[in-house]
């Protein structure tokens, strides 16, 4: 070979070689720098949505500013001038889930419960009042045709006691028959002396009176009715000096050994009440005193004006404590308990429609779960479907949660940082358009730490003029962003500090520059639209 020929085949060699580096070096600088990490923890199949800028596999496109619309490819925002932001699946947010560091812990003041099972009896708290035991309501009446002459018990709701007067009468009717008897007793006949005695008590005479009849050899001519049993006069349907019939009511005595508690149960819980439950009452005057009992018949009516019915209990009342018509707390509980589960009341967060509870996940994670639950126990409540034994959920710091947003936007605000690769996505704290087209945003707090964490994020300018001025942000109505594919708006930008930027007042122009965090817009630099310093 000649040197000639040597030196054209050299030079060939190091041409190839450059360039073969070249094209390496090229495809190397245009290539997504996280396309292999988003392959490896998102594995993309035949017909997944991909990213071309990043090569994520993509689960949808949302408006940030409107996150419960959904789209299934990318374009232009319906609702504002702005491109829509793709969610990856490969980014763990996408659940609803949340990371919960020990200092978020300890400074929100979270608290965690775990769910149990427990056996437990079915409580129901429920108001009813006291009232007359109608199975101890004894009446006073006569046998015969006859007058008041004296009435001893003379007002209802009066008290008695066993064995005393209520009424005398006077019986005509009475006095020939006790006179045959005393005229035959002195004859001395005997078998017409007791067909006289057998005349008289088909008449109704009672024996007692019989026997006085007897002692005095007089006849007898009133008639003194007595109280069956202790307790209050109910009924008196008559006054002196009245007629009275056969079979007639006089007066009606009610017992006060026990009393009967009417609790009045909602009809919606009515089906939970079943006679041998046991209650627990208690009434104002006497809070140390409880009185105890057993449901013995729910009353198969219910009150068109309360829309209750009745679970009548029996109370024991031997000591006269309890009278008619108090008012008292009453306690249904099962006799038998049941294996229920239980978590803490105050872990369901209830808004009306739905019960969600937030469970404890792995590496600090916390995802919202809906449950449903049933009944309260106490401190607890049961819960029916949607968590399992030993799962732990979050009892306290709920009321950091708007109750009036949804939970998963709610705990957008909680989440960790967003990655290098969203960080160009506007930011959920930014409000929906106002009708005219302008955009007011979320009046958030920006601090150190959210200024140093955003170092990372693109940097982004913009002029505009400011609205408003408060120790937080800056609104401002600003021109379009291109780098974020944004229209004109007016939004508010979070101050990396309260006193920062204090030489600018309302209506300035500025030109300025800001970045993105997972707390909102944070400016980074504001100077005179014309010129000047920072």
């Amino acid at each position: 070979m000649t040197a000639s020929s040597l030196l054209k085949a050299i030079t060939l060699a190091v041409l190839g070689t450059l360039l073969a580096a070249g094209g390496y070096l090229a495809g190397s600088r245009h290539a997504p720098a996280d396309a292999p990490a988003a392959a490896a923890t998102a594995p993309v199949a035949a017909g997944d949505k991909i990213d071309p800028k990043t090569g994520r596999k993509v689960l949808y496109w949302h408006d940030p500013m409107v996150p419960g619309q959904r789209f299934d490819k990318p374009g232009k925002s319906p609702f504002m001038d702005m491109e829509l932001v793709p969610v990856y699946a490969d980014d763990a947010a996408h659940d609803g889930s949340v990371t919960i560091t020990p200092t978020m812990q300890q400074n929100l003041g979270i608290r965690y419960a775990t769910v149990r099972r427990e056996a437990v009896g079915r409580t129901v708290t429920v108001v009813g009042s006291t009232q007359l035991d109608e199975s101890l309501a004894e009446v006073v009446q006569s046998r015969a045709t006859g007058y008041i002459e004296r009435l001893h018990a003379r007002t209802p709701m009066q008290r008695i006691q066993r064995g005393a007067p209520v009424a005398t009468l006077f019986v005509p009717d009475w006095l020939a028959p006790q006179e045959e008897y005393l005229a035959l007793k002195g004859a001395g006949n005997t078998e017409l002396v007791e067909a006289a005695r057998q005349r008289m008590r088909a008449l109704s005479i009672p024996d007692a009176l019989i026997a006085q009849l007897d002692k005095t050899g007089q006849v007898q001519r009133q008639l003194t009715l007595t109280s069956p049993a202790s307790g209050v006069v109910t009924e008196l349907a008559v006054r002196e000096g009245a007629m009275v019939s056969p079979g007639m009511t006089i007066a009606k005595v009610a017992g006060l050994g026990k009393v009967w508690l009417l609790a009045e149960v909602s009809e919606t819980l009515a089906p939970v009440v079943q006679p041998g439950m046991k209650a627990t009452a208690q009434f104002a005057g006497r809070p140390e005193r409880r009185y105890t009992g057993v449901v013995r018949d729910v009353l198969p009516q219910v009150s068109p004006t309360t829309r209750t019915v009745q679970a009548r209990v029996e109370l024991d009342n031997r000591d006269g404590s309890l009278t008619p018509g108090l008012l008292m707390q009453v306690q249904l509980t099962e006799s038998a308990a049941v294996s229920r589960l239980l978590v803490p009341t105050e872990a369901v967060i209830q808004s009306g429609k739905r019960s969600v509870v937030l469970v404890a996940g792995d590496k600090n994670s916390v995802r919202p779960m809906q449950v449903i639950t049933g009944r309260e126990h106490g401190d607890d409540i049961e819960v029916l479907e949607g968590l399992a034994e030993g799962q732990k959920v979050v009892a306290s710091g709920q009321f950091l949660i708007d109750s009036e947003a949804s939970l998963r936007s709610a705990l957008t605000k909680f989440s960790s940082p967003p990655t290098d690769e969203a960080l160009g996505a506007p930011s959920p704290s930014v409000a929906p358009p106002s009708s005219n087209g302008a955009s007011r945003g979320h009046d958030g707090h920006a601090g150190h730490g959210a200024a140093s964490k955003a170092k990372a994020a693109p940097l982004y300018q913009a002029t505009g003029r400011i609205e408003q001025v408060t120790p937080e942000a800056l609104t401002l109505s600003h021109g379009p962003v291109p780098g974020l594919k944004w229209g004109a708006m007016t939004m508010d930008f979070n101050k990396p500090r309260p006193d920062a930027f204090r030489q600018f007042k309302r209506g300035d122009q500025v030109r300025f520059t800001f970045r993105e965090t997972y707390e909102g817009y944070l400016l980074d630099s504001v100077e005179p639209a014309t010129g000047g310093g920072r």
